[in-house]
């Protein structure tokens, strides 16, 4: 659409809510993964392990979301799972920025707190943020799972993760956007594995009485 000096006009909402309906979509086909994903991170957690996060600006909140809902509460109530965004840790961030370049300042973090048999979740628009890439690289290198959030791929990003998410979207929104329903059906698969588990030691210790 052009505007009367001749530049396009800026997206209305309803142009906003247009691009997002194909990839929301085709979202479709990642549901039943993203629920193993959640399934495989609940057991990691109630077995003492731990989640890390990362990403910049946008992804960073993201991460920061995901990692909110494990230590408080989803939906229902359960016990605090164990999550760090990384971007969170300000000092460690600002400091190892200074003293080792900003492409450092996770995986010096992974390298930290990731523990074989942890995950890590990277996320990055883009799938070319060097601070993230470089995360995903030191935790393999750790024996920690990396599950991706990307857009458009391959990219340098899903070539280091063991599986990803690709959001097909021209736009850095779009793929936020889709990005935000990934971390909430991660946190609903999470909650429902935390469920089960409960289920079966409640079930346990019920039957442990029978003669």
């Amino acid at each position: 659409m052009t505007g009367a000096d001749g530049r396009g006009s800026p997206p209305t909402g309803r142009a906003h809510l247009a691009a997002l309906r194909g990839p929301l979509a085709a979202l479709e086909r990642d549901v039943d993964r993203v629920d193993a994903w959640g399934r495989r991170l609940g057991a990691v957690l109630l077995g003492g392990g731990r989640l890390l996060a990362a990403g910049n600006g946008g992804s960073a909140a993201l991460a920061q979301h995901l990692t909110s809902e494990l230590v408080g509460r989803f939906r229902d109530d359960r016990p605090p799972l164990s999550a760090l965004a990384l971007h969170a840790e300000t000092s460690s961030v600002t400091a190892i920025g200074n003293d080792y370049g900003a492409a450092e300042v996770f995986a010096r973090q992974v390298r930290a707190h990731g523990r074989s048999g942890d995950v890590l979740v990277a996320i990055s628009t883009s799938g070319g943020s060097a601070n993230v890439v470089d995360a995903a690289a030191a935790a393999r290198d750790a024996g920690v799972l990396v599950w991706g959030l990307t857009g458009p791929g391959p990219n340098p990003l899903t070539v280091r993760c063991d599986d990803a998410v690709c959001v097909d979207a021209p736009t850095t929104a779009t793929v936020q956007e889709v990005h935000q329903v990934v971390v909430h059906l991660l946190c609903a698969a999470v909650d429902v594995e935390v469920a089960r588990a409960r289920g079966r030691v409640d079930a346990a210790v019920g039957g442990g009485g029978a003669a």
